[in-house]
C-alpha cells in the first residue's frame, strides 16, 4: 500500500513523526472531562506514564505536550531497565478548581477502555487521592495511596534519582561528586522540587528557588533556608548547577544565552525545547546536561514495582541508585562518540528496545 502523506503539524502528521501507536481523545460533557491519552511504544511492555492536569491555552498545546511526554516515557522506561513501554495522558483543566470525583472516574473509564495497554499514575496537578477515583473505574492505575496497597507518593524517589544524577554530573565536572558549597538554582518547588531542596541543603549546598506558587516558595524557603528569587531571575544567577523542576522547554535559545552554570540537572520532563539544537548548544557551551528522562526516572521505577505487584519502597530506592552509574556511563559514551549527552542517552534507550523487540520475534 502506498504511504499517505500527512501535512506537517496536523494530528496524523505529529503522530506519524513521533511513531506513536495510538492516541485517544476523551470527552465527557457531564463531568467536563477533556483529555488525551497517548500510547507511544509498547515493545517493552504496557505503556506507562502519569496523567498531567494543566490549563493549556488550546488543544494543540495539549496534544503537543502529551505526544512529547509519552515519547519521553518510552525512553525513560527503557533506560531505567524496567519492562514498561511509554505512554502519557493530559487532562485539560485547572487542577485547583476543576477537579471532581466524576471527572476522574470518567477518565478512569477511558483508561479502562484500553484494556491494559496504558497504565496511568499521577503527574503535575494530580495527587494520590485523584488516582483513588480513577482506580474506582479501572485496575490499570498505579501511584495509589499506601493505605490501598499502592506505592504512595513517588516524588521522594524521583527527587533521589535527580539528586544522584546531579552528583554524577558534579563528579564529571569537578572530579568529586560532593555538592557541599555548590550553588544550585531549583526552578519549581512542587513535591519533587521540595524533596530535592531538602537533599541539597542536607549536603550544605547553597540553594536558590523560584516557583509560580508563592505559598510553596514561602513554605520551602522557611523550612530549608533556601533563597527565593524571581521566576525570571532564576536564569541569570551565577550558579554551579541549574535544576529545572517545573514544566519543560526551559533550555532554549533565550535561556542558554543567560545561564551561568556548569551543569543542568533537574526533574522536569522535556527540558530541551529542541532536543538536537539545544543539546548541542549545551555541549558547545561546555554545560554538562544530565538527560531528564534518565535522572528523573525514580518515580516510574517506584511505580513499576507497584505495577508488578512486588512493591517495596527500599527496593525502589535501591533500583534508583543505578542512575548514578548510568549517568556516568552515558557521559563516557557521549565523549567517546563525540555526541551530545541527550543523544547518548537516547541511543542507550533505543538499543534496549531494539534488542528486546528482536527477542520477541524469535518464538
Amino acid at each position: 500500500m502506498s504511504e499517505t502523506t500527512f501535512q506537517e503539524g496536523s494530528v496524523f502528521g505529529q503522530v506519524v513523526k513521533n511513531e506513536h501507536e495510538q492516541v485517544v481523545f476523551c470527552y465527557d460533557k457531564a463531568s467536563g472531562l477533556k483529555a488525551i491519552i497517548a500510547v507511544h511504544n509498547t515493545v517493552l511492555g504496557p505503556a506507562a506514564g502519569g496523567t498531567r492536569m494543566w490549563m493549556y491555552k488550546n488543544e494543540a498545546d495539549a496534544l503537543n505536550d502529551v505526544l512529547r511526554l509519552s515519547r519521553g516515557m518510552t525512553l525513560k522506561n527503557s533506560v531505567a531497565g524496567i519492562n514498561l513501554g511509554g505512554g502519557k495522558a493530559v487532562i485539560i483543566g485547572n487542577s485547583r478548581t476543576d477537579k471532581s470525583e466524576a471527572l476522574f472516574r470518567s477518565f478512569g473509564k477511558y483508561v479502562n477502555s484500553l484494556a491494559g495497554k496504558y497504565i496511568t499514575a499521577e503527574d503535575v496537578g494530580i495527587g494520590t487521592s485523584d488516582m483513588e477515583y480513577v482506580g474506582m473505574e479501572t485496575e490499570h492505575v498505579s501511584g495509589l495511596p499506601e493505605s490501598m496497597g499502592g506505592g504512595g507518593d513517588p516524588s521522594p524517589v524521583t527527587a533521589y534519582g535527580v539528586y544522584l544524577g546531579m552528583k554524577a554530573s558534579a563528579k564529571k565536572a569537578y572530579g568529586s561528586d560532593s555538592l557541599t558549597g555548590k550553588k544550585v538554582s531549583v526552578q519549581g518547588v512542587g513535591h519533587v522540587g521540595e524533596h530535592l531542596v531538602e537533599r541539597l541543603t542536607n549536603e550544605n549546598a547553597t540553594v536558590y528557588i523560584s516557583d509560580i506558587n508563592e505559598d510553596s516558595l514561602k513554605q520551602v524557603s522557611e523550612k530549608f533556608g533556601a533563597t527565593v528569587v524571581n521566576k525570571d531571575e532564576i536564569y541569570d544567577l551565577d550558579v554551579d548547577i541549574y535544576a529545572p523542576c517545573a514544566l519543560g522547554a526551559t533550555i532554549n535559545n533565550d535561556t542558554l544565552q543567560r545561564l551561568k552554570c556548569d551543569i543542568v540537572a533537574g526533574a522536569a520532563n522535556n527540558q530541551l525545547r529542541d532536543e538536537t539544537v539545544h543539546a548541542n548548544a549545551c555541549k558547545d557551551k561546555n554545560i554538562i546536561y544530565a538527560p531528564d528522562f534518565l535522572i528523573n526516572s525514580g518515580g516510574i521505577i517506584n511505580v513499576y514495582y507497584e505495577i508488578i505487584k512486588s512493591y517495596n519502597r527500599d527496593r525502589a530506592f535501591a533500583h534508583t541508585e543505578k542512575i548514578y552509574d548510568t549517568t556516568l556511563e552515558l557521559f563516557k559514551k557521549a565523549e567517546e562518540e563525540n555526541i551530545n549527552t541527550h543523544e547518548a542517552a537516547v541511543r542507550i534507550a533505543l538499543k534496549r528496545i531494539e534488542d528486546v523487540g528482536r527477542l520477541k520475534t524469535t518464538f
